[in-house]
């Protein structure tokens, strides 16, 4: 069943098009994860395909049996009314009965309770109750009375998500989701809670993210949208860079074969004489065609990370005895801690634990009740915080970045002027003169992280670095961070990047305890997972004991599986020949185009056989041992 068709879709700002011609389906059962740098119009292609924004040309047709639903960075509230209003804006009986219900058990009102149970009986509104009652539950939104225009960045989120989670389960049927960065200001517990919700559930799904591992439990499909076209690509994340790598080789080695041919067709359309008429109508036209290609550029431009680090001495930070707390809320309990040169130490731990408040005290931007916080003399702090920029939107660029320091000192020697610096950072000319309002959010985040590394720090204080960042900026951090040399503290509910760049973590428990565990995010869930089977010893019946300690007949392996066994390691090795020899000459360049064709349509046929035939192989070996 198709749900979505887009027909050549185009959209500008100003004379700046995000993107031209842009046709593609979504059908019923589709999860697509949608890929792109700050600024190509993710977001927009979102707001445009749920029909809050108009395309430029093009159109969309939308089946009229499917509910669209949109979840925004940014989401939209009846900002005086209550969190239950905004939760519950449908008008439709069952929703109105919870709601009432809802309404009723937080005022204590007997009575009033008593009829909203009525009401929900005569509804058959339980099951859908029960819903609603794990998704607040799970992501912590209490005090439904509460005003929306009083809460946080990271409330309002949670409350947004609640919102769209409880239109998916009410519009059942045939809907589709549309998700833009739905895991910021969600902690770990939060993240995971919710890639398992949605891969459960009966629905069509388009997503902005940057968190990988939700990407690649909830996602089957990849589209990227660069330089104003749409690429898709089946599988993970990682299958998706392997196949952009390869066409971008692929279009790398079609330019230069078109490059050779247009320059001896330029040759021959010079020598005739203007006034002839007689020329090839087919040849003049499949020059321009030629030229077209041969003209082309692929443009992979990377955001690059140069930093002269401030020297860092013998001493780096020391806290002894350190107490804090907020009312009756307990953050640190007498926490010591030395912290040594290089160390890479990630911060996880449920909202509300202290994280934040953490890494203040660090920096002398909040005071402990008690204890001491010693910072050496040489330690220069580079703090990325939640919060983002705080300036003037109707500042420019340019100027902001020259408020910090005109020039920026290199590692390898040398300066860089404030307009230099930020064309590494992805900020063209054009875009250096433009006002700050004017910027995406990631592309706000990304000057953000330009404003601190321009300062040369030497410890580094991460507080959620990864939201709103696109993929292939989040990718050249990680590798900047993998290279720094000073200290590191992160604070990210993006699992991937800290299993990548940490050593170890701080667990905030709860209550001012704060664990030292040995080790990156996977590990520490890995150990947590296994917790509950050690204290809990399991009890079973005796018959469903006494059948689990009996070994599982083997199943006896005949002639036809031995022999299926061999031929199936010589085509294994004989495939793995092939798709070499084609890469290699993917990789020369040297190949005509139909022949690259083939050769690419091949490598696709070869990968799927291995696929199959590893999995026989294995299934095999298992019975062979």
């Amino acid at each position: 069943m198709h749900y979505i068709t887009a027909e050549n879709l185009e959209k500008s700002y100003g004379i700046q098009p995000l993107f031209r011609n842009l046709t593609f389906h979504i059908n019923e059962g589709d999860r697509i994860a949608l890929v792109a740098r700050n600024g190509s119009g993710k977001s927009t292609l979102l707001r445009i395909l749920a029909g809050i924004e108009p395309p430029d040309g093009g159109k969309v047709w939308i089946n009229k049996d499917v509910h669209v639903i949109l979840f925004e960075q940014d989401p939209v509230f009846f900002e005086t009314a209550s969190i239950l209003d905004n939760i519950f804006a449908h008008d439709h009986p069952v929703l109105n009965a919870i709601k009432r219900y809802e309404a009723a058990e937080d005022s204590g009102d007997a009575e009033r309770l008593t009829d909203a149970i009525i009401e929900m009986d005569e509804k058959g509104a339980w099951d859908f109750d029960a819903r609603v009652k794990q998704i607040l539950s799970k992501l912590n939104i209490q005090h439904l009375d509460q005003k929306v225009n009083s809460l946080s960045g990271g409330q309002r989120k949670r409350v947004a998500l609640a919102r769209t989670l409880i239109d998916i389960g009410f519009e059942q049927q045939h809907s589709l989701l549309i998700m833009d960065e739905p895991t910021n200001h969600l902690d770990v517990e939060m993240v995971e809670w919710l890639e398992h919700y949605i891969d459960k559930e009966n629905v069509t799904l388009l997503l902005v993210t940057h968190d990988r591992y939700f990407l690649d439990t909830v996602c089957h499909e990849v589209w990227e949208l660069d330089n104003g076209q749409l690429y898709t690509y089946t599988g993970n994340y990682e299958n998706y860079m392997e196949k952009k790598a390869a066409r971008i080789e692929s279009e790398a080695a079609t330019i230069d074969k078109a490059r050779n041919t247009y320059r001896k067709e330029l040759e021959w359309m010079r020598k005739q004489p203007k006034a002839r008429t007689t020329k090839s109508k087919s040849r003049q036209d499949a020059f321009y065609e030629v030229e077209k290609v041969a003209k082309k550029r692929i443009e992979e431009k990377k955001l690059e990370l140069q930093l002269k680090m401030s020297r860092m001495g013998g001493k780096v930070a020391e806290l002894k005895k350190v107490y804090k707390k907020f009312g009756e809320r307990i953050i640190l309990s007498g926490f010591d801690y030395t912290f040594k040169k290089g160390e890479r130490i990630g911060i996880i731990g449920k909202n509300g634990a202290g994280k934040s408040t953490f890494v203040n005290m660090l920096q002398g931007i909040e005071e402990p009740d008690s204890g001491k916080i010693n910072i050496g003399d040489t330690v220069v702090f580079g703090y990325y915080s939640q919060q983002g920029l705080s300036l003037k939107q109707d500042m420019r660029v340019i100027e902001f970045v020259k408020n910090i320091a005109e020039s920026f000192p290199l590692a390898k020697g040398g300066t860089l002027s404030a307009a230099q610096f930020l064309e590494l950072f992805l900020f063209p000319p054009d875009q250096q003169y433009s006002y700050i309002s004017k910027l995406s959010g990631g592309e706000k985040r990304r000057l953000q992280l330009l404003a601190i590394l321009f300062k040369n720090p030497n410890f580094l204080v991460l507080d959620e670095p990864t939201n709103d960042l696109d993929l292939p900026t989040l990718s050249v951090l990680e590798q900047f961070l993998l290279d720094f040399p000073g200290c590191i503290l992160i604070i990210s509910h993006d699992r991937y990047f800290m299993d990548r760049i940490v050593d170890h973590l701080f667990v905030f428990e709860g209550n001012g305890v704060i664990r030292d565990f040995p080790g990156n995010y996977a590990s520490y869930r890995e150990e947590e997972e296994t917790k509950p089977q050690e204290s809990k010893p399991e009890i079973k019946p005796v018959e469903k004991t006494f059948q689990a300690e009996m070994p599982a007949p083997k199943k006896k392996v005949g002639f036809k599986e031995k022999r299926e066994f061999e031929l199936l390691e010589k085509e294994l090795e004989d495939l793995n020949q092939e798709k070499q020899m084609l890469t290699d000459q993917l990789s020369s360049g040297s190949l005509d185009y139909p022949s690259l064709e083939k050769a690419s349509h091949r490598i696709k046929e070869i990968t799927a056989l291995l696929d199959e035939k590893e999995m026989r192989w294995l299934e095999l070996s298992e019975l062979m041992n």
